[in-house]
C-alpha cells in the first residue's frame, strides 16, 4: 500500500511541476526560517545547563527601596560569603567573585589585556569546568596563583606546557599558572580568560572582610539538595539585617542560575523577564512563517481540486474508503515536505556561518543532539500534517457520481475556507510589517533621545598610574597638538555608573526621605570636555583642589525637593559639601529608562579615565596618532587603547537592533512565501477562467477591466485582513511600548502606510498573471467549445 501511494504521489507532482515548485519553494524557506530561529532559541535556553550543580546554584541579590525609586542590585558585601559557609545545613557552600576586570597579564614581551574574575576558594567547587591541565581542588590554593584558558594559555605559551610557567599580572605582582581549562561555552554566563583566588593577605582586602555596608562584590550559593529556597533566603535576610541594622531600605532573595539568562530584567523590585520574550517572539514568528507555507499548500491544492476530482471519483468508484484517500493525499504532502526539508537543510548549512556572524553566536548542525533531532523530525510532521490535513478531508469527501458527470461545481463552501486562509495570510502579514515599522521607529526614537552631553568628538582613554602622575604635562602635550579642545579625568566612563550610594542629608529634608545617587568623581574640566550643559550655577573650572564642591543633575534636585539648590549645604557625616552647579541629565546606563538623581564629586587627584574632546573638523585618525605618541612618551610601557564614546553608546542598543534586524529579515521572507502563494493561487484561478476570459475578450471586454474583475476579490481580501489586523496590531505594539519609560505613540499613518504596501504587493502579483492570461489569444482558449 505504502509503494502504491509513493508511486502515485511521485507522479502527481512531476505531472504538476509548477504546483510542486511553488510548494517546494515556499515550505522549504519556511523550514529554513524556522530551524535557523530554533537553534538560536534552543542556544538560549540551554545557557548554564553544563554546570552539574545547575538546579541548586543561587545568586544572592538585593531589592533596595529608596523613596524615589527601587532597583534590583547584584553587589553584595564581602562577609556574607564566608557567613554564609559555616552553620546553615540548607547551604553547601558560597562565592564572593568580583565582576569582569580587565588586567594587563604579561609573559616575556607578550603584554595582553585579558578579561577574567577574582574568586573565593570554592568556585571551582560550585561551577564545572572541564580542566585540562592540573586540579580544580589545588587550583586556587595559592593566592598568587592563575588559571587561565587554553585559548589565552596558546596566545602565551603556543602548544609549551604552561602550568608552572610565572607571569606578571599590572606589571607588578608575579603569578604561577596552576592550571588550563576549557574556553568557557558560548552559552555560558560566565565569559573569562584567566581566574585568579582572593589574596585574603592583602591590607585592601582585609579592610573589607568586616565592612558589611560597602558592597561591591557578587556572592552566589549552592543549596544542599531538597532544601528550602525559602529558608535559605531568609537566612541571607537575616544574616545581613543582623550585621546591618541601619540598613532599612534593602530586602535579599536569592535568583536560581536558570533564571539568569532569560529572565535578567527587574522593575520595582519585580521580575519582568528578559531575553525570554525574544526566545517566545521568535518561537512565535517560527510557528507563523511555518503556518504561512502550510496555507499556501492548502490553498494550492484545493484551488486544482478540479484536476483531482476525477481520479477521486474513479478510486471511490473502485472500492477506495475515505480513510485511504485521505492517506494518500497527506502521504504526498509528507513527501513533498520531506523534499523540501533536505533543500532546507541544505540552505540552513549554507547560511548557518552568515547567521552565526550576525547574531554572535558559534551554532552548528549537530545531527547527534537528539533534542535536536527529535525537534526536526516534529518539524517535518507538523508541516506535512499541517500543510495536508485540509486539501485530505476536502478532496477525498468529493462525491464520486457528481465528479464522473461533472457537475461537480465548487460552490461557496468551498471557497470560503480558502477565503478565510488567504485572509489569514494577509493579516499575518499586516501585523509582521507593522511591527516591525513600529519597532524600528522605537529604535530611532531611543537614539535621538537628548543624552544632556554630547557624545561626538570624544575619546575614552584608560588612565595609567604614570599617566596621572604625569598629568599636567600629558594635558599640555595634548593641546599642543592644536587637535584637542578639552581634557578631563573621571572615575568611571560617561557611558556607565560604577558606583551608588544613599543621598546626603540637606536642609528640608523630610523624615524618612531616603533617596539613592548615582555617584562619579571629576576633575576642573568635566562639563567642559563632556559636552554637559549646566542649567543653574557654573561647573569646576577654577574650584580650589581642597574644595568639597558638587555638581546635581536634574533629576536629584527634583527628586530632592531643592527649591533654590546651588548653594545647597549636603552633609555626610561630619563631612560637608556644596552644590556649585545643576547639570542636566546624563544618560549613563540604559537610554529607555529615566535618569536617575546624580552627584559628581570634585576630585582633582586623577580619575580611571581621561575624556578627550577633539576639536570640531579634526580628523579623528590624526588625533589618535598624535595621543598614542604622547601615551607612549610618558608611559612607555602601557598598552595604547582607547573607546569613541559615541560607539561605546551605540553598543547599549547591540541586542535591540539585533532582534529588529532578525525580526525584519524573517518578516520579509514571510512576506514572500505570502506572495509566493498568492502567485500561485492567482495563477491558478487564472488557468480555470481562461475560457471566461476568452468569452469576455470577443465580447469586447479589455485588459483593464480584465485585471480589475480579477483583482477586486483579492483587494476585498486584503480590505477584511486590514480591518481584522489593524486592532490586533495596536493592542500587540501598544502592550509592548508599555515596558519603555519613553516610547512612540503608534500612528495611525503606519497602518495607512503599511496597508497601500500590501495593496500594491497584491496588484503586482495578481496583475502579472491577470495581464499574462487576458493576453491569451480568446480562439486557442474557445475552440475546444
Amino acid at each position: 500500500m505504502l509503494k502504491n501511494y509513493f508511486k502515485i504521489a511521485w507522479r502527481n507532482l512531476f505531472r504538476n511541476k509548477a504546483f510542486a515548485a511553488t510548494n517546494l519553494l515556499g515550505l522549504a524557506i519556511g523550514m529554513t526560517c524556522s530551524i535557523l530561529i530554533f537553534l538560536w532559541v534552543h542556544d538560549e535556553l540551554s545557557y548554564d545547563k553544563f554546570h552539574a550543580n545547575y538546579k541548586d546554584i543561587y545568586q544572592v541579590i538585593a531589592n533596595r527601596d529608596f523613596k524615589n525609586s527601587m532597583f534590583t542590585d547584584k553587589n553584595m558585601a564581602f562577609p556574607l560569603g564566608p557567613a554564609l559557609e559555616h552553620g546553615y545545613p540548607q547551604i553547601k557552600t558560597a562565592v564572593e567573585m568580583t565582576y569582569p576586570q580587565q588586567r594587563l597579564l604579561a609573559f616575556g614581551d607578550n603584554r595582553v589585556k585579558k578579561t577574567g574574575y577574582t574568586v573565593s576558594g570554592h568556585f571551582f567547587d560550585m561551577f564545572s569546568w572541564k580542566f585540562l591541565k592540573g586540579s580544580p581542588a589545588s587550583a586556587i590554593i595559592d593566592p598568587s596563583s592563575i588559571v587561565l584558558t587554553a585559548g589565552a594559555a596558546k596566545s602565551y605559551f603556543g602548544n609549551d606546557e604552561a602550568v608552572g610557567k610565572t607571569m606578571k599580572l599590572d606589571d607588578n605582582e608575579l603569578v604561577r599558572v596552576s592550571a588550563v581549562v576549557a574556553d568557557a561555552p558560548d552559552n555560558s554566563t560566565f565569559k573569562f580568560d584567566f581566574i585568579q583566588p582572593f589574596n585574603y593577605s592583602d591590607s585592601n582586602l582585609k579592610s573589607q572582610m568586616n565592612e558589611w555596608y560597602n558592597s561591591s562584590w557578587n556572592v552566589f550559593v549552592q543549596l544542599t539538595p531538597g532544601a528550602s529556597v525559602a529558608a535559605a533566603q531568609k537566612i541571607v535576610d537575616d544574616l545581613k539585617r543582623a550585621h546591618s541594622p541601619n540598613d532599612k531600605v534593602s530586602s535579599y532573595f536569592l535568583f536560581p542560575m536558570s533564571r539568569w539568562r532569560l529572565y535578567s530584567d527587574f522593575k520595582d523590585g519585580k521580575n519582568t523577564g528578559g531575553m525570554i520574550e525574544y526566545v517566545r517572539l521568535f518561537s512565535v514568528i517560527a510557528v507563523i512563517i511555518l503556518l504561512i507555507a502550510c496555507i499556501n499548500f492548502m490553498n494550492l491544492s484545493t484551488a486544482r481540486s478540479e484536476k483531482r476530482a476525477r481520479e477521486v471519483g474513479v478510486r471511490k468508484t473502485l472500492g477506495s474508503d475515505r480513510g485511504q484517500l485521505m492517506a494518500q493525499f497527506l502521504f504526498e504532502s509528507i513527501i513533498l515536505t520531506a523534499m523540501s526539508f533536505v533543500i532546507a537543510l541544505l540552505a540552513v548549512w549554507l547560511l548557518l556561518p552568515g547567521f552565526n556572524l550576525m547574531v554572535d553566536k558559534h551554532m552548528s548542525l549537530d545531527l547527534t543532539d537528539p533534542v535536536f533531532v527529535t525537534a526536526l523530525v516534529l518539524i517535518i510532521l507538523f508541516t506535512g500534517i499541517i500543510a495536508g490535513s485540509y486539501p485530505a478531508f476536502y478532496l477525498s469527501s468529493f462525491n464520486p457520481v457528481k465528479v464522473l458527470k461533472g457537475t461537480l461545481v465548487a460552490g461557496r463552501k468551498a471557497i470560503l475556507p480558502r477565503r478565510v486562509l488567504v485572509v489569514s495570510q494577509f493579516v499575518i502579514s499586516i501585523l509582521l510589517i507593522s511591527a516591525t515599522i513600529i519597532v524600528y521607529r522605537q529604535l530611532q526614537y531611543v537614539k535621538n533621545r537628548d543624552m544632556g552631553y554630547d557624545p561626538n568628538n570624544l575619546i575614552s582613554l584608560p588612565n595609567t598610574d604614570l599617566l596621572n602622575k604625569n598629568f599636567p604635562a600629558f594635558r599640555n602635550d595634548l593641546q599642543a597638538t592644536g587637535l584637542i579642545r578639552a581634557v578631563a579625568r573621571t572615575f568611571s566612563p560617561v557611558t556607565d555608573v560604577w558606583w551608588r550610594s544613599p543621598a546626603p542629608h540637606w536642609e528640608g529634608q523630610l523624615p524618612g526621605q531616603e533617596i539613592i545617587f548615582m555617584g562619579q568623581r571629576a576633575d576642573e574640566h568635566y562639563t567642559d570636555a563632556l559636552g554637559i550643559r549646566l542649567l543653574e550655577g557654573k561647573g569646576f573650572t577654577g574650584t580650589p583642589s581642597d574644595s568639597g564642591s558638587v555638581l546635581l543633575n536634574k533629576a536629584a534636585v527634583d527628586a530632592m525637593h531643592l527649591a533654590h539648590p546651588v548653594g545647597a549645604v549636603l552633609r555626610y557625616g561630619s563631612k560637608h559639601f556644596t552644590v556649585i552647579g545643576i547639570t542636566d541629565n546624563v544618560v549613563m546606563e540604559s537610554p529607555y529608562k529615566p535618569v536617575d538623581p546624580q552627584m559628581v564629586y570634585y576630585a582633582m587627584g586623577g580619575g580611571n579615565f581621561f575624556n578627550i574632546r577633539l576639536k570640531d573638523g579634526v580628523a579623528p585618525q590624526k588625533a589618535i596618532e598624535a595621543l598614542r605618541a604622547l601615551v607612549r612618551k610618558y608611559d612607555p610601557a602601557a598598552i595604547f587603547e582607547f573607546h569613541f564614546v559615541n560607539q561605546d553608546f551605540e553598543k547599549k542598543f547591540l541586542a535591540e537592533e539585533l532582534i529588529s534586524k532578525i525580526t525584519n529579515i524573517f518578516a520579509g521572507l514571510a512576506i514572500f512565501i505570502c506572495c509566493l502563494g498568492l502567485a500561485g493561487l492567482a495563477s491558478f484561478t487564472m488557468e480555470r477562467r481562461v475560457r471566461e476570459f476568452g468569452i469576455r475578450k470577443v465580447l469586447g471586454a479589455s485588459v483593464p477591466q480584465l485585471l480589475g474583475l480579477i483583482s477586486q476579490e483579492f483587494l476585498r481580501l486584503v480590505a477584511i485582513a486590514f480591518i481584522i489586523a489593524v486592532p490586533l496590531t495596536w493592542w500587540a505594539m501598544s502592550s509592548w511600548l508599555e515596558k519603555y519609560a519613553f516610547h512612540i505613540p503608534i500612528s495611525p499613518w503606519t497602518f495607512v502606510a503599511v496597508g497601500l504596501l500590501l495593496l500594491a504587493l497584491t496588484l503586482f502579483v495578481v496583475g502579472i498573471n491577470t495581464i499574462r492570461s487576458a493576453m491569451r489569444n480568446p480562439v486557442k482558449s474557445l475552440r475546444t467549445e
